[in-house]
């Protein structure tokens, strides 16, 4: 997945517009070029700025970019991230938004990025949050949850069952493993790749 612009001056924010949807236009351009298939984007922060006046701000960005996507051959996905510990004031921060915001743009090209990690702190009850809205994602983060470390015993997902899940649905993306090792970092891979395995 290729990055784009900056995480808080997001798309929910007609000032950051013109910023992003060039950085956003950078990076299909680039991605395209290599014959990759998934550009990163984000509402950015809220700043007193209401959800539903946020969605239409990011609907318009978004309608505006989506074509050079479709064109491209590449999915846009915006990432879900949480509010709560790690991106305070994120507007993006719980599905039932972001599954309403793709429904709203209407484009193959445009999906979440369903950050299991992050979901898991908004909301819990990920795998049946996969099994209703996996229409909706192009693409899956793991992580650990407290601490956003490996994908053991010492944390409260059951990776195994939500690998399970995201196959079952039919899921032909990355599953991508984006946590902080506090061991051997290769060792802690091979193991959230193991677990992964179904």
């Amino acid at each position: 997945m290729t990055s784009s612009h900056p995480l808080s001056d997001g798309l929910c924010e007609p000032k950051f517009h013109e910023m992003a949807l060039k950085k956003i236009n950078e990076a299909i351009e680039a991605t395209a070029k290599e014959g990759w298939r998934n550009v990163i984007c984000f509402s950015g922060n809220r700043r007193g700025i209401d959800e539903r006046v946020g969605m239409d701000n990011c609907v318009k960005a978004l309608k505006q970019i989506v074509p050079v996507a479709e064109k491209a051959n590449v999915i846009l996905s915006m990432e879900l991230l949480n509010s709560k510990v790690d991106h305070h004031d994120y507007m993006c921060d719980n599905t039932k938004w972001g599954v309403e915001l793709v429904k709203r743009v209407g484009s193959g090209n445009f999906k979440l990025l369903y950050d299991i990690y992050h979901m898991q702190i908004m909301e819990g009850d990920v795998i049946r949050t996969i099994e209703k809205d996996h229409d909706a994602f192009g693409h899956y983060h793991t992580g650990g949850n407290p601490g956003r470390h490996e994908l053991d015993e010492t944390q409260e997902l059951n990776y195994k069952a939500i690998a399970k899940a995201v196959a079952d649905v039919g899921f032909q993306g990355y599953y991508a493993h984006e946590f902080i090792p506090v061991r051997d970092p290769l060792t802690s891979l091979n193991e959230a790749v193991e677990l992964s395995i179904v």
